[in-house]
């Protein structure tokens, strides 16, 4: 019996796989430096001739892109300075805290995963409006210092790892709850950290809903938004989108790049309780 057959079969189907799903973004990138010309040609060719780098010089002049990349960075900051907050104080209190009826509000916090942002958007904009934070980028981020299910319930788990010993520990030398957390706690989670920063700045920078709904004035569309408004302003400029789309899941894919050693620590050790 070969046993070298099995291995060398998932290699080859996830090669196929791979390559099924990495030949979109190499069309992508490589169309974003043709003329129009050549990506209207047949037969259609994928390496450029000539490689025109001139397309992203072009897409960033035709729109703001500047103030919309500032925009979204101010946007994935708060978003993830909020989500880290609040998240962590709400699952260290549903993973260490004693109170009654504590299990019960942890199962209602996840039955809220069930609803989606549809059923939630009008409420959302009715309070966003009462509060006067329509029209401003505090509208998308306010909403993060108030937790997400998920997130809480990801950093749950990873709390549940800690050994009850360390907590008890820290309080016998007298650390309030706050210090166990801040001392204790958050150092030992910072793979589930870095897990739901970066969960947390992808949603924050793909977010076109919110901005849709939230804001009105163009000096503050971040560039998921500015994007769309680009696609319908140059429609026809097949390379112009193109090189703009490169633009925009560029950072997304280096961020992803130089963070993805820490995600997957943070994938696998949550919720293996030691």
């Amino acid at each position: 019996m070969n046993i070298d057959r099995p291995p060398r079969l998932a290699q080859l189907w996830l090669l196929f796989v791979t390559t099924l799903l990495a030949a979109p973004i190499v069309w992508m990138v490589l169309s974003s430096l043709k003329s129009p010309e050549q990506i209207a040609a047949a037969p259609y060719s994928w390496w450029p001739r000539p490689w025109r780098w001139g397309n992203y010089a072009e897409a960033v002049q035709a729109i703001p892109f500047l103030r919309y990349l500032g925009n979204s960075v101010v946007l994935c900051l708060g978003s993830v300075a909020g989500t880290l907050f609040s998240c962590s104080l709400v699952a260290y209190g549903f993973s260490r805290l004693r109170w009654p009826g504590r299990d019960l509000v942890f199962g209602l916090l996840i039955a809220t995963m069930l609803l989606p942002w549809q059923v939630t958007m009008i409420p959302r904009f009715l309070v966003i409006r009462e509060l006067g934070l329509y029209d401003s980028l505090w509208a998308l981020v306010l909403p993060k210092f108030f937790g997400e299910a998920f997130y809480i319930f990801l950093l749950r788990q990873f709390f549940l790892t800690v050994p009850q010993e360390m907590i008890d520990a820290a309080r016998v030398d007298g650390c309030s709850e706050l210090g166990v957390l801040w001392r204790v706690m958050l150092p030992l989670a910072r793979p589930a950290l870095a897990t739901v920063a970066l969960l947390e700045t992808i949603a924050a920078w793909n977010d076109y809903g919110g901005p849709l709904l939230y804001l009105n004035d163009p000096k503050r569309f971040p560039l998921a938004y500015g994007l769309e408004q680009f696609v319908s302003a140059h429609s026809s400029e097949t390379h112009l989108l193109l090189a703009a789309a490169v633009l925009f899941t560029l950072p997304m894919v280096l961020l992803f790049f130089f963070a993805q050693r820490a995600f997957v620590r943070g994938v696998t050790t949550t919720g293996i309780k030691g």
